[in-house]
């Protein structure tokens, strides 16, 4: 038989033991429920305040502890509710935890609209995620945060979603005048800013848990936001196709993507074989190097297709001329970014080529069609004034960008200057030629001194209305044939004076006052 003493130390039935843990279990949810009740969801002066923004720290807390309690309370009567006689004390301590859930949920939804609370926003997240609650928890994150970052992205773009949904009934001239200059504006903040923040919010709220779930979060928060985001970019090379004047859109938003959106993209999103969001805008960078390809073929196309017959009247730089030029000249500026997407895409079609051969491509299928184009002036003197306003318009616009010369060449421009020389004297041979005859054949004495005269008349009247691409070729042209026809003149009027009005000082004035009039566009 046992003494006193150790009858006194020996440990209670189980039966006893049970007994005190239920005990212990409905003090702690009788304190639980009142600190619940003080805090209640449904009562309107506890919702007017908040315990983690208005509330001491320790009644927080407090709180958080009370709902651990609730859920360890339910775990325990749930264990052996028969033994424990738990059933209503079940009953009760789950009717509690929804409730304090509940205010947690509220207190979440307030702390996410205050983000400097981090460290409180991780500890409801994480009393939620204990309690069993993390699939309420989570989805009060994410429609939260989805509609946060949703406002924040129509306020940077000033775009009301869903914007991306009615892309493609928007005109052109919509998209290129707003919406893509907003995008470009707002995309490279977009990723590397807001997203990036973002994310971080996710993992840092999550980091308690499987890192999977935080990635899981922000890409419900964040994937759909991005890929609208793309969409707009994917609209504007979609609607670009086949449009020259358009490219320089699609390569704005070729730089964008990627000088400024990508690194922040794969940063935040992960790689393009674990991200929807990175497997999409590799895609458009794909896009983008085809519809560039596209378009300077369809130009090139264009070019050989415009009709030879169009002439530009008087010899004047031909708008096709201006056009062509003026473009590259623009494209230049895309050097870098374009030079990329072309060596790709060739690459892949298993060609050599770059942006100085489709350069050099583009502008002798312009020099080509000019040659065209002259043949069809009925006047061979208009047609080489033709050939050298244009093929000096070129030159110029050559000499003019810094870029468009480094592509072609140093010299290149240089050369088409010297082939504009070249037109220029075949010209003055040919718009003077009747009057040098006539000059000959009055000093052979088989013309009269009159019909000199009235080979000048004409030869002046014929180019009054012809024009020059820009006052240095009018002064060259003036030049050469001053030089041509004045000298042979002058010793035409020593001998034969007497027999004509004209002086040499007369046919020299009529001369510089050709070309005097407005130049050729330029």
């Amino acid at each position: 038989m046992a003494s006193p003493s150790a009858r006194r130390h020996a440990l209670p039935s189980p039966r006893h033991r049970r007994t005190l843990s239920s005990t212990l279990v409905e003090e702690s949810v009788a304190a639980a429920a009142a600190l619940v009740q003080r805090w209640h969801p449904d009562d309107d002066a506890a919702a007017s305040g908040s315990l983690f923004l208005h509330a001491t720290e320790h009644e927080a807390q407090r709180f958080l502890r009370a709902a651990a309690d609730l859920h360890r309370a339910m775990l325990f009567f749930a264990s052996d509710v028969i033994t424990h006689g738990g059933g209503d004390g079940l009953v009760q301590a789950q009717a509690l935890l929804q409730t304090a859930m509940r205010r947690l949920d509220q207190e979440l939804q307030l702390l996410l609209d205050d983000m400097t609370r981090l460290d409180d926003i991780r500890a409801v997240v994480e009393a939620m995620v204990a309690a069993g609650y993390g699939k309420e928890c989570i989805s009060t994150f994410k429609s939260h945060r989805r509609a946060a970052l949703s406002t924040e992205l129509q306020r940077l773009l000033g775009l009301s979603p869903p914007y991306h949904q009615h892309l493609h009934k928007l005109a052109w001239e919509q998209l290129d005048g707003s919406i893509i200059p907003s995008w470009l504006a707002a995309a490279a903040v977009a990723f590397n800013s807001l997203f990036a923040a973002e994310k971080g919010l996710c993992d840092a709220v999550f980091a308690g848990g499987n890192a999977a779930v935080g990635e899981a979060v922000f890409a419900a928060v964040a994937n759909d936001q991005a890929t609208g985001l793309l969409a707009v970019a994917e609209a504007a090379v979609a609607r670009a196709r086949r449009a020259p004047e358009r490219l320089f859109r699609v390569l704005d938003v070729h730089d964008t993507l990627t000088g400024e959106v990508l690194p922040g993209l794969l940063s935040v999103f992960g790689g393009i074989n674990s991200s929807e969001v990175a497997a999409r805008a590799a895609h458009l960078v794909a896009k983008v190097g085809e519809a560039a390809r596209g378009t300077l073929g369809s130009l090139e196309a264009a070019i050989q297709k415009e009709p030879s017959k169009a002439t530009a009247a008087g010899g004047a730089v031909h708008p096709l001329t201006r056009y062509v030029m003026n473009y590259l000249v623009f494209l230049a500026d895309y050097q870098e970014g374009l030079t990329q997407l072309l060596v790709d895409g060739y690459q892949q079609q298993q060609e050599a080529s770059s942006l100085m051969v489709v350069v050099h491509r583009l502008v002798s299928v312009l020099l080509g069609k000019l040659e065209a184009k002259a043949g069809c002036y009925r006047d061979v003197a208009l047609s080489y004034l033709f050939l050298a306003n244009n093929t000096q318009y070129v030159a110029n616009k050559v000499a003019g960008s810094g870029k468009l010369r480094g592509i072609l060449g140093d010299g290149w421009a240089e050369a088409q200057s010297a082939k504009a020389r070249a037109h220029v004297g075949v010209y003055v041979r040919a718009a003077w030629g009747k009057v040098m005859a006539a000059i000959a054949g009055a000093g052979a004495g088989a013309e009269p001194p009159e019909a000199v005269e009235q080979a000048v008349m004409e030869a002046v009247a014929m180019q009054e209305q012809w024009v020059a691409a820009d006052e240095e070729t009018a002064q060259a042209l003036r030049a050469a044939a001053t030089a041509a026809v004045v000298p042979r003149y002058r010793m035409f009027y020593r001998r034969y004076g007497a027999a004509v009005r004209l002086t040499p000082g007369d046919v020299t004035t009529m001369i510089a006052a050709l070309f005097a009039g407005p130049p050729g566009d330029v």
